[in-house]
């Protein structure tokens, strides 16, 4: 983010976006930063505000105390068919609100967009996709995991969480949650109008912000993808633990088959030997044991795909939510910023031309006018970016009171797999003696399996 020149202006200028990102004039998406409409106020309304104790600029949370804040629950409950359509509900408990509500993807998305209207400055994690048609039970379970992501950490965020609409959304049990949500946000403003300390953000701010703010984005771009590939290597771990349950039990359901064989066996082929009964015998209640160890495979596979990629995938969404804010400050405030500048220039070329040509007094005094109204938005703006700089201070200083949960997530894998081990190791174990009698020589003493090489010499 580097400075431009530009002509005489109200107020100092920020540091302005890129030249590539000045010069687009493309619409922004609609989840860029808001740009001050007509009317507002070019200081927050201090009626409305509170100012937070001590350093304002300074988190001190744990990830302790963020854990703590809330536990929200989403479970999918029975589907419900209409007529034409069927859709899926959730049930989302909170612990803080001890409140069980029902909700529907869509009003996720209303809850979504007024974070979004009411907080553009702050992280506000994004929605898993909306599928129309051909919805399995894969993605609508891979749906409700990334929903229940959200809310927690939206629940766990310290300005949403004693923010009306969550309340709501967490604990109304009305039938139109959706219009609920919206009537509380509507003549509320973002919270830049409703922050004390809006006005005097920059007065919080060191000096080398910038400098902070590209170190900053930079490390956690590479904390994210460093994430991304332990999710990637834990979700194939936990794939084929899966896989090697299926394995073992259709292994053992092999046995147990070859075991239950009931074809006749001619006697001219046993030369009155019982090995192929002997045999039988052994392999036939094989299954019992295998069918266990595929089913502490299995659980060994869910307990790390709950344990750790789950939280793996919790702090992604984190991470994602603070890449997406950081794009939305620079092409959202810090561009409009650097528009708002342009066109003032353009005004006061117009200003400087209406009076060297002498033109008629009504129309000076319009642009003079129109320039005075956007020497106010500019003023506005600056103030918008310094808050936006200000709260992507305080964002950052949450994501690193997230870090820790690394040290949840490395304890969880490695408890898994010790009691995994631990307990397939048992089942082996105990199913070691059940298979001596497949070993017994001619005497029906126990001997050692070998390996198929060992005394089989051709002569």
């Amino acid at each position: 983010m580097t400075g431009g020149a530009m002509d005489p202006q109200p107020a100092e200028p920020l540091a302005a976006a890129p030249e590539a990102e000045a010069d687009e004039e493309a619409d922004l998406p609609a989840a860029d930063l808001p740009a001050p409409q007509a009317g507002e106020r070019t200081a927050p309304d201090s009626s409305r505000m509170q100012t937070p104790p001590g350093n304002p600029l300074l988190l001190s949370l744990t990830l302790q105390e963020l854990l703590a804040r809330d536990a929200v629950q989403v479970e999918l409950i029975p589907e419900k068919k209409g007529l034409f359509l069927k859709h899926v509900e959730y049930e989302v408990s909170s612990q803080r609100f001890k409140s069980s509500v029902y909700r529907r993807y869509n009003d996720f998305v209303v809850f979504h967009e007024m974070l979004l209207q009411k907080f553009p400055y702050r992280m506000v994690p994004a929605l898993p996709p909306k599928r129309m048609l051909g919805a399995d039970r894969e993605f609508i379970e891979a749906r409700r995991r990334a929903l229940k992501r959200f809310i927690n950490l939206v629940a766990r965020h310290p300005p949403f969480s004693e923010d009306v609409v969550l309340k709501l959304f967490l604990s109304f049990s009305g039938p139109d949650v959706q219009n609920k949500l919206k009537e509380s946000a509507q003549c509320v403003g973002d919270e830049f109008m409703n922050c004390k300390l809006a006005a005097r953000a920059k007065d919080f701010l060191p000096a080398d912000i910038q400098m902070q703010f590209a170190v900053s984005r930079e490390l956690i771009r590479n904390i994210y993808n460093s994430f991304y590939k332990l999710r990637d290597r834990a979700e194939r771990m936990v794939s084929r633990a899966i896989d090697n349950a299926a394995d073992l039990l259709i292994f053992g359901r092999e046995l147990s088959a070859l075991g239950s064989d009931t074809t006749p066996l001619p006697s001219w082929a046993t030369l009155n030997s019982s090995t192929w009964g002997s045999l039988k015998q052994a392999l036939k209640g094989l299954s019992v044991e295998f069918a266990l160890l595929a089913d502490k495979a299995a659980q060994q596979g869910k307990q790390e795909e709950s344990d750790v990629v789950e939280k793996l995938n919790l702090f992604l969404d984190l991470l994602q939510s603070y890449k997406d804010l950081c794009e939305r400050h620079e092409k959202g405030v810090l561009h409009k910023h650097q528009r708002a500048l342009h066109k003032y220039s353009l005004m006061k070329r117009q200003m400087m031309s209406a009076a060297a040509q002498n033109r008629e007094p009504e129309s000076v005094e319009q642009l003079e006018s129109r320039i005075v109204e956007q020497e106010n938005v500019i003023q506005t703006m600056e103030l918008r970016n310094y808050f936006s700089l200000y709260c992507l201070h305080q964002e950052t200083q949450l994501v690193h009171a997230y870090l820790p949960l690394t040290s949840h997530i490395l304890g969880a894998f490695v408890s898994s797999q010790i009691q995994g081990h631990k307990e397939m190791s048992k089942v082996w174990n105990d199913l070691q003696p059940k298979l001596r009698c497949l070993f017994a020589g001619p005497h029906g003493a126990p001997t050692p399996p070998r390996s198929p090489q060992d005394g089989l010499s051709p002569h």
